[in-house]
């Protein structure tokens, strides 16, 4: 069981047998009266988010989720990945994924998320190298200035990226902003 004083970013909670994920939290001493918790959670199964506010010293209970290391392997009707233990393969649909299947690429190995034995979502690693698939040509000279350009992924995300980077060049996205960090000079 946890009490609202273990609250930490990304705690994972069970509130009215729904699995929620603590995005944000603030303990409230106030001059009168008891201390309480005011967080922000997201529900790990449908993301939606929610506004909560709890008395000091209020238990939850420990939801029954577990981790698994998979390797993405291919989209059909839906995603599909593949334990690297066992074999055991799981299938997530596009709405599922949400934008996190802009940064899937063959064999990228994430993390599986299980919610009571199902398959309910995946994290992704900080950073993904992909290869840039379609980009305006890139302009002698524009290897300094703050400027940027839309680039379409490999996988087919779009990232806003420096005049100097060309098409087929390998780059590294941040995946939790969306965002260009460095060229690559090979996987």
């Amino acid at each position: 069981m946890y009490q609202t004083a273990d609250f930490k970013k990304n705690l994972k909670i069970l509130i009215d047998g729904e699995p929620y994920a603590i995005v944000d939290f603030q303990h409230v001493k106030p001059g009168k009266g008891n201390q309480f918790t005011r967080t922000k959670l997201k529900n790990i199964l449908t993301g939606s988010n929610l506004e909560r506010t709890f008395k000091s010293g209020e238990k939850f209970e420990v939801p029954d989720i577990e981790y698994r290391d998979v390797s993405y392997l291919y989209a059909d009707d839906s995603y599909n990945f593949m334990d690297q233990k066992n074999f055991e393969q799981f299938a997530l649909s596009s709405e599922v994924l949400g934008d996190s299947k802009l940064y899937l690429k063959e064999n990228l190995e994430v993390q599986m998320i299980l919610f009571n034995g199902r398959a309910i979502s995946i994290e992704l690693p900080n950073h993904v190298v992909l290869r840039i698939a379609q980009t305006d040509p890139g302009l002698k000279g524009n290897t300094v200035s703050n400027t940027t350009k839309p680039a379409t992924l490999e996988s087919g995300a779009v990232v806003q990226v420096p005049l100097h980077i060309n098409e087929g060049d390998l780059i590294k996205v941040d995946t939790n902003e969306g965002l260009y960090i460095e060229r690559v000079s090979k996987e």
